[in-house]
Order: C-alpha cells, then structure tokens, then sequence
C-alpha cells in the first residue's frame, strides 16, 4: 500500500509539473505534507533535505551571480569579447559558442545566452552570417557547458548533495570535467558541421524582421488641433512617415479602418512600424506615442529606452498588461509591442503576454536597472554601459567567487562554507544592497530540491525504489549492465521534457542508486549517468536557453527537433560508452 501512495504521489508530481498549474514550489510542499499525513516519512525526514549544505552553496551563488548581472561586468567582458569583425564565419562561430561555454561553467546558462544574445546578433551582422546559424550554437554550448563543473547546473549542485546523503563520496568541482569536455567538444563539432548544414538560413525578407527593424505595435492619441484631423487614412501624416495602421479605436470601438477612413480627434491609432520611426511621431504635431502622455516626461532625468523580452516562468505570463498594472510595478510606460509571426489589432493594454513577446518601454535608468536584476519576468535585450563605480563592484564580485572556487576546490576550505564566504564578502563590500539578495535567491528551485530529497526517503523507505529498479532491470536485463544504464539515461531525457532538469533527475536518481545496488555495481556510475543526461536534453525549445533564441533566430518547433535530436542522441552514447571508464561499474 506504501508502495501505491508513493509511486501515485510521483505520478501526480510530475503531471503537476509538467502542466505547471501550480509553481513547482507548492507542488513539493504539497508532496511533502501528503508524504507526513500517510506517516510515510517523519516531519524530521521531510525537512531534512532543505538543512542540506548544497542548498547553502546553491543560495550563495544566487547571490554573487545576482550581483554580477546587476554590476553589468559580464556583459561589458562579453561585448568586448565579441568584438569580432574581420575573422572568417567559422571561427567566430567557435569563438561565441566558446565563450558561451567557458562562462556558462561557473554561471547559470539562461543568464549567459541572454548576455550573449544581443552582441551575437550583432556579430552575424557583421560577418553576413544569418543569425540562424548561430544563436542555435550559442544555446546548445551554454547548455553543456554546464556539465564541466559541480556549479555548472543547479542540478549538479543537487545530485552531489543527495547522493552524499546516502552515504556516497561527494561529488568534486572538477571531478566529471574530462567527461563534460568531450560533451563539449562534440556539440561544439557537430554544430560547426553537421548542425550548420541542418540549421535553417534567413531570407533577406527574414532579416527585415530582425532586432533593428521589427515592426512594433504601438499607439498614437490625435490631439486637439491636430493637423491630421479630417485627413484620410491614405493621405494621413503617419501613412506618409511609412506607418502602417493596423485600426483605429474611436469611441470605445475598435474598427480597421480603410484608405477613405477621415482621423477623428481623440483616435487612438494603432500603427505598426520599425523603433527608429517610432520615435519619429514626437516629431508629428497633434500626435503622441499613447505612453508619453501618461506622466512618465521629465524635465530633470533623461528618459531611457529598453527592450525586453517575456521569458518561460514569468509571472506575466498569460496576463494583460492592464492586468499586471505594468507602469506601476515597474515604473515604465509600454511606447510598443512585438509579437513574431502575428498581426495585432487589439489595444496593448488588453493583449495577453506570451513567451518571446518584446516590450519596448521607456523609464528611468534606475527603473530599468530594477528590472535587469529580475530575471524570473524579463531579460533585457537593451544594452547598458554600467558606471565605473558598479564596475568596480563587478571585479570585486568575481575576485570574490574565483575564491571560493579556489578555497573549494583545493579544499582547504568545504564548498559550502567557500561559497558562503563568498556571498558574505559581496554583502559586505556594498556589491549588492543586502535586502536584494532576496530577490535573487531562486527560492522555488530551492524548494524544489530539498523536497525532492525528502521524496528519495520516501521511496528507499517504502521500497517503492526497489520496486521500480525491478521492472526497469527486467526490461533491459537482457542487454546487460550497458543496456541498462543506456535505459536510465533514456528515461532521465525524456523526463526533461515536461520537467526541470532538476526535477527529472531527483526523480530518476533514487531509483537508479537502488538499481545499482541490485545488480551489485558503483551507484556513483549511476548518478553520474543521470547527472549529466538531465543536461544533455535539447529535443525541443523548452529549456530557457533555447526559449531565449528561439524568436530572434526565428526557428521552427522542427528545427530543434531536427538539429537537437541528432545531438542528444550523439551524447546519450557518449554518455553510455565513456561515464564507466572514468566511473567504473565496478568502483
């Protein structure tokens, strides 16, 4: 009967998960309470996961990387790295995915592709490479760049601590890296062959809708006085500066107009039109961009413009701007909107947020900044030189984590109390105001993960693990030891798709230490395989990294599956033949 509650309790998870009706925070403290009410495990079990110190070394690296982003020294060392102009395609192809790579080892790999999203665009530019061919590559190298380090993937930082709680060596900071640099190695070489040929190219007409020139919906308000009033649709002042208007909402009504339609005063014109003439309409007179009119112009500080971009778990997501009361949650006016592939007609205040959406808003610098250290919402595609003074706070935030890195590995020191060294001295030296770091602590992947241990006792306690380590070395049994490795790492991939990387591998990591147990092999050969093949997963467009290029390179839900799917297969493989060389079954 444990067994039943238990695995029905897994089965119910993952639904949660996958169709996100609820955040994964409350789901595992949903789990949690079900788990203590059946008296399964003990209140002490339950929490026990969240006293672990990987959830110290996760929240301290929150905090110095929240401080990085917010400083903005990464994106200034980024964008003078990828000052790339007269080098042929291919090598500023391997540069960028590189780059990506190498700092995506020690960061978050959705913080590092939004960082090198802009100055990626800009090199294809340059080089006449169709942004296509790159952004792609650019994902897929931050991705596994994430599988040289323990701090690469929160869901490293998760397998080390679970498995040393069962009693296993933890797991090194550079322990796996031979393994992740022949992931690494490969991706990087079969984006740069095989990938290039599958990946699709832009048209020219593909390349009028890139970052410089989209068309934006925007709305202008006819003033009293208006030259336009009385003109025709055809003949208009914003037809001549090269607009095109979509429809006109007059009297509460909202109509298409056509070439006869006379503008009447008080006509709210949405019109459609690159940022560059946008802008030009503060020229027109009688006419204004709708958000100028709402309170934001300041004679003392100068208005800034940014462009950012809705991204998967945001808490606007499906929400109308009206709704989320925008200009008052963050202090700046909505001048346009962009949705790819899609003509809209309807007001901005009533359009739904859908992932991928761009925003361009204006505001205060400090409004702006405000939102740059918030990326759960938006990622900002707009880029800002950080004065010397936050510069300063920058380089000392990365002597600050190179340290604990050093005192961590070397171990001279744990990584826990390393990395909570590091924090404090950001905290300290001013790096980041002490009540931000709140805000930057990803508290539902914390959740999350101590949760998830809890849910490991459950199962080595009722023998559900057991139970499920039965019928998967029944099935693969016949093609051995491999073969059943080969079925876990399958399984870990396919979890991904509706899961966290995270959560797919906490869910497939007990069973597969109890599996080991049965057939008598290293359980650490195991949760390396799992490990890493949670990072491996780029079937689809799902993961944030793939999320963040998916619009700007204009890709297809195919494409990713194409060019991705050969590539995890590839390392699925890889993963099978090399992880018991450097982890032997036999340990």
């Amino acid at each position: 009967m444990s067994i039943a509650i238990v695995l029905g309790l897994l089965v119910l998870a993952i639904i949660l998960f996958a169709t996100e009706i609820v955040t994964v925070d409350v789901v595992t403290v949903f789990i949690l309470i079900a788990l203590c009410l059946f008296k399964i495990i003990t209140p002490q079990e339950a929490f026990d996961g969240f006293s672990s110190d990987f959830i110290i070394i996760l929240a301290a690296i929150f905090i110095m990387v929240g401080a990085l982003k917010k400083t903005g020294v990464i994106d200034t060392f980024i964008a003078r790295l990828v000052n790339f102009k007269k080098h042929s395609p291919k090598l500023i192809l391997f540069f960028v995915m590189i780059v990506s790579a190498l700092t995506s080892g020690f960061m978050n790999n959705t913080t590092i592709t939004a960082l090198m999203l802009n100055p990626t665009i800009g090199m294809s530019k340059m080089s006449g490479i169709a942004p296509s061919k790159m952004l792609m590559p650019l994902s897929f190298a931050s991705i596994l760049g994430g599988t040289c380090t323990l701090i690469g993937t929160s869901t490293n930082v998760a397998v080390s601590g679970y498995i040393a709680e069962q009693g296993l060596p933890r797991i090194g900071m550079f322990d796996f890296l031979p393994i992740g640099l022949v992931l690494l190695g490969v991706g990087i070489l079969y984006m740069m062959t095989i990938g290039q040929s599958l990946l699709p190219v832009n048209s020219k007409e593909d390349l009028e809708d890139d970052y410089s020139v989209r068309k934006y919906l925007s709305e202008a308000v006819v003033l009293e006085k208006s030259p336009m009033i009385g003109q025709k649709i055809a003949d208009s002042d914003i037809s001549k500066q090269g607009f095109t208007i979509v429809s006109i909402i007059r009297d509460k009504q909202n109509f298409v107009p056509n070439m006869f339609t006379k503008i009447n005063v008080n006509d709210v014109v949405l019109i459609k039109g690159n940022v560059d003439d946008l802008l030009k309409i503060k020229d027109l007179e009688g006419v204004e961009i709708k958000a100028d009119l709402l309170g934001l112009d300041s004679e003392e500080n100068e208005l800034h413009l940014a462009e950012l971009m809705v991204v998967g778990g945001s808490e606007t997501l499906r929400n109308t701007i009206e709704r989320i009361n925008f200009r008052q949650r963050y202090g700046l006016g909505i001048l346009a909107i962009y949705r790819k592939g899609k003509t809209m007609r309807e007001k901005i205040g009533k359009l739904k947020l859908k992932v991928g959406d761009l925003i361009l808003v204006q505001g205060q610098k400090e409004s702006i900044d405000l939102i740059r250290t918030n990326e759960d919402d938006f990622i900002i595609l707009e880029d800002y030189k950080p004065n010397l003074h936050l510069k300063r706070k920058g380089i000392f935030t990365l002597l600050f984590f190179a340290l604990s890195i050093i005192l961590g590995t070397t171990g001279m020191l744990p990584l826990s109390i390393s990395f909570l060294i590091g924090a404090l001295l950001t905290v300290a030296f001013r790096c980041i105001n002490p009540e931000e770091i709140y805000d930057d602590i990803d508290w539902r992947l914390l959740v999350l993960i101590g949760g998830m241990s809890a849910f490991g006792i459950a199962m080595t306690k009722t023998g559900a693990d057991k139970f499920v380590a039965d019928y998967i070395i029944a099935i693969f049994q016949p093609m051995g030891t491999y073969g059943i490795l080969s079925g876990f790492i399958i399984l870990t991939v396919l979890l991904t798709q509706p899961l966290s990387n995270a959560a797919a591998a906490l869910v497939v990591l007990p069973i597969g230490l109890q599996t080991a147990h049965q057939l008598g092999v290293s359980p650490l050969t195991f949760a390396i395989a799992i490990m890493l093949s949670a990072s491996v997963s780029m079937l689809t467009p799902f993961e944030p990294s793939c999320i963040l290029v998916y619009g700007p390179g204009k890709y297809k839900f195919f494409d990713f599956v194409k060019v991705g799917g050969i590539l995890t297969f590839i390392l699925m493989a890889i993963l099978v033949v090399i992880i018991p060389f450097f982890f032997p079954f036999k340990g």
